[in-house]
């Protein structure tokens, strides 16, 4: 299992100071929170480290940019976010605390505070980390793939920076921005589950196709789906596979299936060229079953992919170590 430093002292400390202080008779939202400091700024969010006065707690505190709190699809995404992470309660997802809106009426949702690494990160630094620990990792996030689908969710934004491990060895999956469910008669909200890759595509026409393939925006796009490229609008959860097959795949081998110079040369291979066996360009030995784990999930056809996250599971469970063994030898 891998284990990182513990976290701050402060962090986590239970004073009867605070476990006793009492509520003000008429609680007031808009003096809940005291605000730390900023913990990222996306495309859409600002994410923010804060301080829950009700609770004594630090909590993290997301909510839209300041030039999109009024734009209704943006407001309509975060509110999904909020509550496709409040719904999905597994020990592989970070619990939702509360959803609202702040002074000015705009949303926001909190959540917990975990300290940790992504596995980019730990993938930053492969040699430290036998291939046992980071198959666990990977393990853990099928498990809660395996949740989310079963409760009618599609992740559709798996990779090693969506991806988090706290210091007692938790798992965490990151990041539900970018989910997708459906409505119960089986249709989808065409107009509002596809930000990302319209975002992408509006760069790539606005930059004459010259832009580098480097940064956030390479480090998306080779996760994605062939139809999630597409925008297919049948995407099934068979896009997460694929998705997790590529960080597998980056695991084996500390390469991506896919790289290019430019943005769009990675959307044409991730559509259209074949990922190179990982065995024929690691330099770690590579487990055959792995191997073929990972082909499977890579397929473009998703019908070809594996059936479901409890196949990946299986496979994951395997006994591929006796396979790394031999190819030691």
């Amino acid at each position: 299992m891998l284990q990182f430093q513990q976290p701050p002292k402060d962090y986590g400390n239970v004073y009867l100071e605070d476990t006793d202080k009492p509520l003000p008779e008429v609680l007031n939202p808009n003096t809940r929170y005291i605000f730390l400091g900023t913990i990222a700024t996306g495309g859409k969010s600002l994410i923010r480290s804060c301080k829950d006065l009700h609770l004594s707690r630090v909590v993290v505190y997301k909510s839209l940019r300041s030039e999109l709190v009024n734009d209704p699809i943006e407001q309509r995404r975060l509110l999904r976010e909020a509550r496709v992470s409040a719904l999905l309660q597994h020990p592989n997802t970070v619990p939702t605390y509360e959803i609202g809106r702040d002074r000015d009426g705009n949303y926001y949702f909190t959540m917990k505070l975990v300290h940790g690494y992504t596995l980019r990160e730990i993938i930053d630094y492969r040699e430290r980390y036998d291939l046992t620990q980071l198959i666990e990792v990977i393990e853990q996030i099928a498990h809660a793939l395996d949740y989310a689908h079963a409760h009618g969710v599609a992740h559709r934004d798996i990779k090693p920076e969506n991806i988090l491990v706290g210091p007692y060895g938790e798992v965490l999956l990151l990041d539900w921005g970018m989910a997708k469910v459906w409505r119960k008669d089986g249709t989808s909200d065409e107009n509002t589950d596809e930000p990302a890759l319209e975002r992408f595509n509006s760069k790539i026409n606005q930059n004459n196709r010259s832009m580098t393939g480097q940064g956030n925006l390479q480090g998306t796009l080779c996760y994605m789906s062939p139809e999630q490229i597409r925008r297919d609008p049948d995407i099934s959860f068979s896009t997460d596979i694929y998705s997790l097959g590529s960080v597998l795949y980056e695991l084996l081998t500390a390469k991506t299936p896919f790289t290019g110079q430019h943005s769009y040369e990675i959307l044409d291979a991730v559509q259209n060229q074949q990922a190179p066996k990982p065995s024929k360009i690691s330099k770690y030995p590579v487990p055959r079953l792995l191997e073929q784990l990972v082909i499977k999930c890579l397929n473009k056809d998703p019908a070809k992919r594996p059936e479901d996250m409890k196949e990946v599971i299986r496979d994951l469970q395997e006994d591929w170590m006796d396979d790394l063994v031999e190819k030691r030898r």
